[in-house]
This record gives structure tokens, sequence and C-alpha cells, in this order.
């Protein structure tokens, strides 16, 4: 079972780091306040820690800082002092723990993991439209194609520790997920919702009044043509503008809150096998069919179950995360220097 996955950038997963980078290690650890100040002037083979021997180098963390702002849609511009070192503090944290998991996970035997590493630099290599684009990536990220190589291993090595030591132990009990439901049953409400088709004739805010005007008297002889008899799902294919039309004008269900306020207030207004006059939104004309209606309802528990236990095991799995490279920190020796 895969409950953990992110991608760093487009080059490599990195899955521990992205479970890793809400703990509240990250924010509290007393080793991680001793780092530099953030801002000062260090060659990027400068030692910034080590974790049972191994160093880690600047370049590694403002790879990792990078990441982290990427992720958050941050920019170094936009960060004062303090949000800058709450970043470097992170940034510093996860690469001590995937440095921690990976010397834990190097205890077990992957078989043909070489081969394996290839595959994978190979395949997320093919992801790019080009080898210049490839290339610019790498270069974005401050990576040669020899570190790619490296991550992958390293993200494969800790994979195959959290799928073996945690996920495959980790269980959450039917009587766990009742008792989620049970103390949540406020998330499991569903609103009202409706399923309904349309017909659209595209004319957006930029159109001229004359386009308007044609795309409304369009829309008109269309309502025209349903209402003499013609098929709605036949017409929606071939005239509606809008990419339901390969669906016959079905949108599915949608709630309140999810379609333009007119639109919406058109829709709910209809009973089952109704269809509207034409109505205007930013998109252009409408003519909607309504197919059916729910009654807002709590969702029963079978239904809601393995969503709860999904979310349950993510919970359980990145609890488990966090307490190994905690009792790996204890026992191993991690040093914060100076940069």
């Amino acid at each position: 079972m895969h409950v953990f996955k992110t991608i760093r950038g487009q080059i490599i997963t990195l899955s521990a780091l992205a479970l890793l980078a809400g703990t509240a290690m990250a924010a509290d650890a007393p080793a991680a306040k001793t780092a530099a100040k953030a801002g000062e002037a260090s060659s990027p083979t400068t030692v910034v820690a080590r974790v049972n021997g191994v160093d880690i180098i600047k370049a590694e963390l403002e790879r990792a800082k990078k990441v982290i702002l990427s992720r958050n849609q941050m920019g170094q511009a936009t960060m004062n002092d303090e949000m800058s070192k709450k970043v470097e503090e992170a940034a510093l944290n996860q690469i001590i723990a995937k440095e921690l998991l990976y010397q834990d996970g190097k205890k077990l035997e992957i078989k043909d993991l070489d081969k394996r590493v290839q595959e994978k630099v190979a395949e997320n290599k093919a992801r790019f439209k080009s080898p210049a684009d490839y290339e610019k990536a790498l270069k974005e990220m401050d990576m040669t194609e020899k570190e790619v190589e490296t991550f992958t291993k390293e993200d494969m090595v800790i994979g195959n520790l959290i799928e073996t030591k945690i996920v495959a132990t980790t269980k959450v009990t039917d009587d766990e997920a009742k008792k989620f439901y049970n103390d949540n049953k406020d998330k499991f409400r569903q609103a009202e919702s409706a399923r309904a088709s349309h017909i659209l004739v595209g004319a957006d805010q930029k159109a001229s009044p004359e386009e308007k005007k044609k795309a409304k008297e369009k829309a008109e002889a269309l309502l025209k043509q349903l209402k003499g008899g013609a098929d709605f799902a036949e017409l929606a294919k071939k005239e509606s503008s809008c990419p339901s039309s390969a669906q016959g004008g079905d949108l599915g269900f949608f709630g309140k809150g999810q379609m333009v306020p007119e639109f919406e207030k058109a829709a709910f207004a209809l009973k089952p096998g109704e269809v509207s006059d034409v109505v205007e939104t930013q998109f252009g004309y409408h003519i909607i069919k309504l197919a059916e209606k729910k009654d807002a309802e709590t969702v029963p528990f079978e239904e809601a179950k393995e969503r709860i236990v999904q979310f349950l095991t993510q919970q359980k799995v990145q609890k488990g995360i966090s307490d190994r490279v905690e009792e790996l920190r204890k026992k191993g020796k991690v040093e914060i220097l100076a940069k």
C-alpha cells in the first residue's frame, strides 16, 4: 500500500521527506535551533551537520530549502529573517531525518537495487519534453546526473524501509474507523446535490454586444428545437461549446457553491426531467436539463469507511516515521555545525 508520494521537481521522488515536512521535529528539535544564522556566506562544500559520521554539506541544505519553498509556493525575496530561519531549520532536520532513515534502510536487502535505480532515473528523465528541459531542471536544482542517481537510490532504500517496517505493520481496526466516524459526523455531511446536463453557446465577458446577441439568439433557437422534441444529448453533442458536449452535456453531480450562481440557481430550481429557459452566465448562454437531485444527508459509515481507513493509515504511518527518526536520532550521533 503506497500511502506516501511526492516529487522533487520532476526529477526524483522523496517520499520520506514529504511526510516529515510537517512533523513537530522540524520546529522543535533543539539541535536545529543551534544552527548558524541564515544568510551567512559559506562554501557549497561547507559541512553544516554530521550524522553518524556522514557529512551534510551546505549545497544539500540549499537544495532542500528550494524544495520547501517550491512546495509551499514561497519566494526567497518574500521572506523575512524569521521565516528564512524556520525554512532553514526545517530543511536541515529533513536532511538529517533522511540520512538517519537511509542508514537504517541500508540494513535491509533490496534485490537488483542498482538496476532498479537506473530504470527509475530513466523513467523520470523521460517525463521531460527534451534533454534540454531535463538539463535545465538539473541546473535549477543545482544537481548533477550522478546526484540524481544517488538521491534515487536513497529514496528507494528509505521507501523500502517504510513499506517493510512501518506500512506493513500499520493496521486500522474497524473500531478505530467507527470511532473516527462517530467523532466527526459533521465531516461526512453531504449537502444537497444535483445532476444536470447543459448546452452552452459560448460568449465570454470580452465578447462584443453583437456577438452576445448572436449567441443568445442561437441558444433561443436551440431551446425551441428542444421544445419541439429534439433529443437533448444529441443536440448538446452537436451544438454545445462546453467540453461536456462529448458526454451529451452531462456534468455529473455537483453541490451548491460548485457552479457560478446563475447556473446553480436555475439548475436547483428545476424538477427532474425539466429543461430551463436560456440562462446567461459569464461563460455565455446555457440551456440546462436536470436529471436528478439528492437531498442533504450524512454519508453512511460503510460508504465512508475506505476513505477513513486510508486517512488513519496515513496518520499512523507518518507518526511511525517520526517516531523511528526520533529513536534513530537518540541512538545515533547528530552534530549541528556552523556554516
